[in-house]
């Protein structure tokens, strides 16, 4: 399946007309930069000077011509070129740029081609630079991987030749103009009405909670509900590669890692970050996203008064999730026995949420899980909720319901404590020997 570009943003392909618009782009570019403006009148500066420009070369091109070849350079200079009107479409979750002539995006939870090309590599390359040069960021052959984020907070991945053997690719995640709702997380099938509840109350009385997941099965946009939920006089610290997370409650840091500079010097990395985040006197911690050594002095955050504090893994489940976290534990350098790590990732981790990506695009939590401690040198787990697939349609839908798993969590009574009494009928806890039954996994 393709998507058709709208008639408005079919690009120029006449050589004339490429080159009459390269013509255009240099001379307004080369004027802008003489007499610079601010961001605020950039817009305006270039449709005035492109106008003028145009009125020099008395030509005279058809209005529809003449309007498409305007909006292209627009787009050009101050958004981002071909793909800038799918970063407009609010129904586009993601843009994926494969070279000049290969454009896919994520439409409504579907992989899409689309018909839209850039010119040539090279025009790829100045999307590029004009999404990264703003935020100090550098892409070339010596460091040919960069992550950015627009100024919506979509996020952009960007890589170049020789890494990328096909051309130089983009992928950006795009961020909606407004946070999710836990109630409309729950239209959408994502979870039911009893695990938000929950999960509400464990945010509230302070369970630390590692959220995992697949690349793009919503991991951060779960976060960034749960958080909605911490009290406004809570200091929170976030720490990202980055900055995604958009929270309302006033006591908020925000830290971003930092690539080296050209000269290799000045690079702070997700790490340095939390271990500076403890002498900010934070309520709670919340990590963008383990990926390392950093999972360690995440986990020493948790265990020394910082309850309440999450992050994000990448796993298939939440058993998978604490494999990953052991992994991440000795990466960090520390000769720590096994055992030792277990027990720090046991006493340290409340919950797990598994966040997950359905064949049909959907995207849902298919298991809770509780962090029940230690026996022996294993961690004990129990689900919580779990999500039971019935089947598929012969529309592709998947089938399938979240279900309690019988098993009342033991950290009940901390939830009490905090005010929330959680009825029998939500863990649908029936048979106590259900319960010893189900405890170990």
């Amino acid at each position: 399946m393709t998507i058709p570009m709208p008639p408005w943003v079919m690009r120029t392909q006449d050589p004339s007309l490429l080159k009459l618009k390269a013509y255009l782009i240099s001379t307004v570019t080369t004027n802008l930069n003489q007499s610079p403006a601010s961001p605020a009148e950039r817009l305006t500066a270039i449709q005035e000077g492109l106008a003028r420009v145009y009125a020099q070369t008395k030509l005279k091109l058809p209005d529809n011509i003449q309007t498409q070849l305007f909006r292209e350079i627009v787009d050009d200079l101050v958004g981002y070129g071909p793909i800038q009107f799918l970063l407009d479409d609010p129904d586009v979750t993601e843009v994926m740029v494969n070279g000049s002539k290969d454009v896919f995006i994520e439409c409504r939870g579907k992989l899409i081609k689309t018909d839209v090309t850039f010119e040539s590599d090279e025009h790829v390359m100045r999307i590029i630079e004009s999404i990264i040069l703003p935020l100090g960021r550098r892409v070339d052959a010596e460091s040919p991987m960069v992550d950015a984020r627009l100024p919506d907070g979509s996020r952009v991945n960007a890589v170049i030749p020789p890494v990328s053997i096909d051309g130089p690719s983009i992928t950006i995640r795009k961020f909606g103009k407004e946070n999710l709702t836990i109630d409309q997380l729950i239209d959408f099938k994502s979870l039911t009405r009893a695990m938000a509840d929950f999960l509400r109350a464990c945010v509230m009385a302070r369970l630390n909670i590692v959220i995992s997941g697949g690349t793009g099965s919503g991991k951060t946009t779960l976060l960034n509900v749960l958080s909605s939920f911490i009290a406004m006089g809570d200091r929170i610290v976030t720490i990202e590669d980055a900055a995604e997370l958009r929270m309302e409650q006033d006591n908020l840091v925000r830290l971003e890692s930092r690539p080296p500079d050209s000269d290799g010097h000045g690079q702070v990395v997700i790490r340095d970050l939390v271990r500076n985040s403890l002498r900010m006197r934070p309520d709670r911690i919340i990590v963008g996203e383990c990926r390392g050594g950093e999972a360690l002095d995440m986990l020493q955050a948790m265990n020394t008064g910082h309850d309440g504090s999450m992050t994000t893994i990448h796993s298939n489940s939440p058993r998978d999730a604490l494999s990953r976290l052991e992994m991440m534990v000795l990466m960090a350098g520390m000769d720590i026995p096994l055992k030792v790590v277990r027990q720090q990732i046991a006493s340290a981790v409340d919950l797990i949420v598994q966040q997950s990506r359905l064949k049909d695009g959907t995207r849902k939590i298919t298991a809770i899980a509780e962090v029940a401690g230690m026996e022996g040198e294993v961690i004990v787990m129990s689900d919580i909720f779990k999500f039971e697939q019935t089947g598929v349609s012969t529309d592709g839908k998947v089938g399938g319901e979240v279900k309690p798993a019988g098993i009342r969590p033991l950290f009940s009574p901390r939830l009490e404590a905090s005010g929330f009494k959680l009825g029998m009928d939500m863990f649908n806890t029936t048979m106590t020997g259900v319960l010893a039954q189900n405890r170990r996994k």
